[in-house]
């Protein structure tokens, strides 16, 4: 990772130096943020002016080649290790990331460290907050993931057709994003059809696709750590006259609110923008969810566009903007996009057609 990154960390640790001396990270996607290093086990610390991967043998030769901005010390003896370095640095207290921190794992710390543990959210919020405004090769990276995704749903186009079950839409799907550069699915792709399009979070089954039938795909690829998301509502034959309704009203909805986004509008703000727009045009009671939220290194990250959501937008922060409308036992449609937050607007990294397509 650039030096950058941990030059942010180093002032994050003078920001909150008045509560802790040291940071002590081992959630597998934050040690992955600060060192570049994909990994499922090592223990990062950080002071004021140092830092340290500590890892065990079985990735020790690829963090001494690739993590290049900070010491990287084979795992001993860890808790003796990390002892050591608080000694060294005259660290009184620490504070643990808790984000995946399991109770076993803390209670441990605390009875093996020869200081003060600081147990807190607050570490894990400054970090969350650091990872919410996104540098340009995140951003790239995010693109690059998106050209997958979208390369796959236009491939999607030609595959779907009556017959088709959901397992197969999301299998076909999968392998093409995984054939064409992805790293990893960003999550479990949803492929649904007719009345399971009600279920926002539906899971694919063997229900075939039949004529007059929406399908929903909500789908993503990973490159380098960084999450693209996606939803896309196709219809196989002739929709009815208000499933061509509900889509326009989704559809405007969601332009509703990619027009609003930009720095300095509040999360509730953003989400009551496409959901008056809903609401008004009668279908309040079928838009369930939130508007959107962050994508990152984690598929949801902040910040949150939800009612209840006081996240303020940043410059450089993404945002996904997903309104839909769910009739349950008939049909539901979400359009969803992802964009960049910007001064007086934002930068739509979402580049497929949303006008409804008819296969």
């Amino acid at each position: 990772m650039t030096e950058n990154i941990f030059s942010s960390l180093y002032m994050l640790m003078s920001e909150i130096g008045t509560f802790t001396d040291c940071a002590v990270i081992s959630d597998d996607v934050n040690r992955r943020y600060f060192t570049g290093m994909k990994s499922s086990a090592g223990t990062l610390l950080v002071f004021s002016d140092a830092a340290y991967l500590i890892i065990d043998s079985r990735y020790i030769e690829k963090a001494r080649k690739t993590v290049t901005d900070c010491d990287v010390i084979l795992q001993d003896k860890l808790y003796d290790q990390i002892n050591e370095l608080i000694a060294k640095h005259e660290a009184v207290k620490v504070s643990v990331d808790t984000v995946n921190l399991t109770v076993e794992s803390l209670n441990k710390l605390s009875k093996k460290l020869n200081c003060d543990i600081d147990s807190s959210d607050e570490l894990a919020d400054t970090i969350r907050s650091i990872r919410a405004v996104k540098r340009g090769e995140e951003i790239e990276s995010m693109i690059a993931a998106q050209r997958i995704a979208e390369a796959g749903f236009e491939h999607m186009l030609g595959f779907i057709r009556e017959g088709r079950t959901e397992r197969e839409i999301q299998l076909e799907l999968d392998f093409y994003m995984l054939s064409h550069g992805a790293e990893a699915l960003s999550f479990d792709t949803i492929a649904l059809t007719g009345k399971n399009t009600s279920m926002p979070h539906g899971v694919p089954s063997d229900d075939v696709v039949k004529s007059g039938d929406f399908v929903l795909m909500d789908f993503g690829a990973v490159v380098n750590g960084y999450h693209s998301d996606m939803t896309r509502t196709v219809c196989v034959g002739q929709p009815d006259d208000e499933m061509k309704k509900v889509y326009d009203i989704v559809l405007n909805a969601q332009l509703e609110g990619l027009k609003a986004v930009k720095a300095g509008i509040k999360g509730c703000e953003l989400d009551s923008i496409s959901r008056k727009y809903i609401s008004d045009a009668g279908y309040g009671e079928y838009f369930g969810h939130s508007l959107g939220h962050g994508v990152g290194m984690d598929i949801h990250e902040m910040p949150y566009a939800s009612p209840t959501s006081g996240d303020i937008l940043e410059e450089d922060s993404i945002i996904t903007v997903e309104p839909g409308i769910y009739l349950p036992g008939r049909f539901g449609v979400r359009i969803e996009d992802f964009v960049v937050v910007r001064e007086d607007g934002c930068f739509n990294m979402t580049d497929a057609p949303k006008e409804l397509i008819i296969l």
